[in-house]
């Protein structure tokens, strides 16, 4: 090839494809949004969800799939639309998305897992592992520290080294690790002041070198900076193509010898890979079951699906109560996100086509209110100015409990929302975004043909001034003040209250926690459903680090399961815990000295404690900055 020809291949054929050159046996290859469904644009293409794509399964969004705390499922999630991929000539499935949840008003938070990078990036190891079974590849996203929609071609993510590591590069590290996912998409902002594009340190030194990936980095759609740096760097493919962007400069740099044709040529190779690995699969096409998908992604939905409130055990619902359906989202529920992955559903099913609603709200037994965010609230390309739901939507939840005492709210939304209507209705079930057949799974949890597992992968603030980051958010250059104490590890450590607890939800039985053992770094505990029906809770193991040396949280995830019991049914899990469960990033992850406690248990007020670990460890400096600071004690806004 020569070297017009290699820098070409290095940049996309058009919005999809990348480049075929045919007399060197190299195809093109389509890719198409992927998180949490295929879009594929046949014709005009887009990253807004503005024009149309190919009927596919919608399944519930990351928001959601998150609050499941389930790796198989999501790993069969990964699974059937790489089989959707495969069916409609797609080779890289752009997704899933694994950027910390930050700050609740990021407009694209619904794309993504958690405030906590464990188990978002576990979450992400299952469904690339998963969907990469059949050759199909899948695109880890946005590297890195892309926490804010608000000026995000150009705005700098400016935070220190210790918060870098162990909270937003953290869940890539994992998800890179032990998933291996074909590519990595480089995201539009700048990390320290360099575009993530341009950044040798990111790209090479970081994924590359030190955790050891093997595959292509894509830019995301026209975040290409400098082709020149982006070569040097290890950025591989620049999308969107046609553009031929840079090609000039690229080849007056080689020939001055200031780039490295070499450089080009590991590119080249990458996208050769990639390419051909993605022809070899797309030859055993041979359809798939859409139907069973539907199914997956109604199972999905009542999974994730989260109990946050169940006063007087107003639900389950029983049959031959009269029930009055309120709300506009009963026929035209929020099931997905707006922007770049949004789906056209193959079907489509709302609460109100599976509900009857017989009586009105004063002659009802019980009010079901569907609520929540209206689409043109949170997307990709805008963040939401407050946390506040739509007022029509409050007033409609408060007049209806002034009707009707026993009122339940069915709520739809990508992200937290302020709630000072909880105290004034008896059940909440939060759906999230909940995919195409989230109006079969609200039947089901409502009527307990389902019993809700699902667990909050995110804290609920009472109000957004609550949140660290909030008289900072969002900025031009995202300052990242609050450090490492994101989400519940802010919480937790300056004893704010909140509405409702990381890892809190509900469910129609109960579940008790028994036995704790430690036997070296082993942690066993025995969980028994002590109710009367079958239901799911989730095994939540935290480290609790401790407090008299350098600066920590009050405690930290590092363990969860899943486990599904029938009444009266025990089970052992057990938990291996590993350095890095007790590491902080000190040039280098250390373990300090001292003693850990280790707790477990299905709801974060009702811990157990399961023993104490003792590190005789490194000696971790403490910062000559740390004593008296608001990192030893986190209070409102840092500065």
């Amino acid at each position: 090839m020569t070297l017009k020809e290699k820098i070409a291949l290095c940049e996309g054929k058009n919005f999809w494809e990348t480049r075929e050159f045919p007399q060197y046996g190299i195809p093109s290859m389509f890719m198409c949004d992927g998180p949490h469904g295929l879009r594929k644009q046949e014709h005009a293409g887009d990253h807004l969800g503005v024009h149309k794509s190919l009927p596919a399964t919608c399944f519930p969004s990351a928001v959601s799939t998150a609050c499941s705390w389930d790796v198989e499922l999501v790993g069969k999630i990964g699974s059937a639309i790489a089989e959707e991929a495969l069916d409609q000539g797609v080779g890289l499935l752009l997704g899933p998305g694994v950027n910390i949840k930050r700050n609740p008003l990021c407009g694209r938070n619904f794309e993504y897992f958690s405030e906590d990078p464990y188990l978002a990036g576990k979450l992400a190891a299952s469904f690339i592992q998963n969907a990469q079974k059949n050759g199909i590849g899948t695109c880890l996203k946005h590297f890195a520290c892309n926490n804010q929609e608000y000026k995000r071609l150009s705005s700098d993510s400016i935070l220190d080294e210790r918060t870098l590591r162990e909270i937003y590069l953290a869940p890539f590290e994992i998800a890179v690790k032990e998933g291996k996912p074909k590519t990595v998409m480089c995201a539009y902002n700048k990390v320290n002041g360099v575009y993530c594009s341009d950044s040798k340190e990111l790209l090479t030194g970081i994924l590359r070198d030190e955790w050891g990936f093997e595959g292509l980095v894509v830019t995301d759609w026209g975040a290409m900076n400098d082709r020149i740096a982006a070569f040097k760097a290890g950025c591989d493919l620049n999308m969107p193509g046609g553009s031929n962007y840079m090609e000039q400069e690229i080849m007056d740099s080689v020939s001055r010898g200031e780039l490295d044709e070499a450089d080009i040529d590991r590119s080249v190779q990458r996208v050769k890979k990639l390419v051909t690995e993605a022809q070899k699969a797309l030859k055993d096409r041979d359809g798939c079951d859409y139907d069973a998908h539907h199914e997956l992604a109604r199972i999905a939905a009542e999974q994730s699906a989260v109990l946050l409130k169940n006063e007087d055990n107003i639900l389950p619902l029983r049959e031959g109560q009269k029930i009055a359906v309120v709300g506009d989202m009963a026929k035209d529920m929020r099931y997905q996100g707006s922007g770049s992955s949004h789906i056209n559903p193959v079907k489509l099913v709302h609460p109100a086509d599976v509900l009857e609603s017989s009586a009105s709200v004063e002659q009802a037994d019980v009010t079901v209110v569907f609520a929540g965010l209206t689409p043109d609230y949170e997307s990709e390309g805008f963040d939401r100015d407050d946390m506040k739901m739509p007022e029509e939507q409050v007033r409609l939840i408060e007049d209806t409990a002034a009707k009707n005492p026993n009122t339940v709210v069915v709520l739809f939304c990508g992200a937290p929302v302020e709630a000072p209507w909880a105290d004034k209705v008896k059940g909440i079930l939060y759906m999230g975004l909940p995919g195409q057949a989230g109006g079969e799974a609200v039947k089901n949890l409502l009527y307990g043909a389902a019993n809700p597992s699902g667990k909050l992968a995110e804290t609920w603030p009472l109000k957004y001034s609550d949140c660290p980051s909030a008289a900072y958010y969002p900025l031009w250059d995202a300052q990242y003040r609050e450090g490492i104490y994101v989400g519940y590890r802010y919480y937790d450590k300056a004893g704010v209250p909140v509405r409702w607890k990381f890892g809190f939800g509900l469910s129609y039985t109960g579940f008790s926690y028994t036995d704790p053992e430690i036997d070296g770094e082993t942690v066993s505990i025995t969980v028994t459903n002590t109710g009367d029906r079958a239901g799911a809770d989730v095994v939540q193991l935290y480290i609790a680090p401790p407090q008299n040396g350098i600066h920590r949280p009050v405690r930290e995830l590092k363990g969860f399961a899943k486990v599904f019991l029938q009444p009266g049914e025990s089970r052992e899990v057990r938990f291996s815990l590993d350095l890095r469960c007790f590491a902080v990033w000190d040039n280098g992850w250390k373990v300090p000295s001292g003693r850990y406690t280790v707790l477990a248990g299905g709801n974060p007020d009702k811990l157990v404690v399961a023993g104490i670990i003792e590190k005789s460890g490194e000696t971790v400096e403490i910062p000559h900055w740390q004593p008296g600071s608001w990192y030893e004690k986190p209070c409102g806004s840092p500065y």
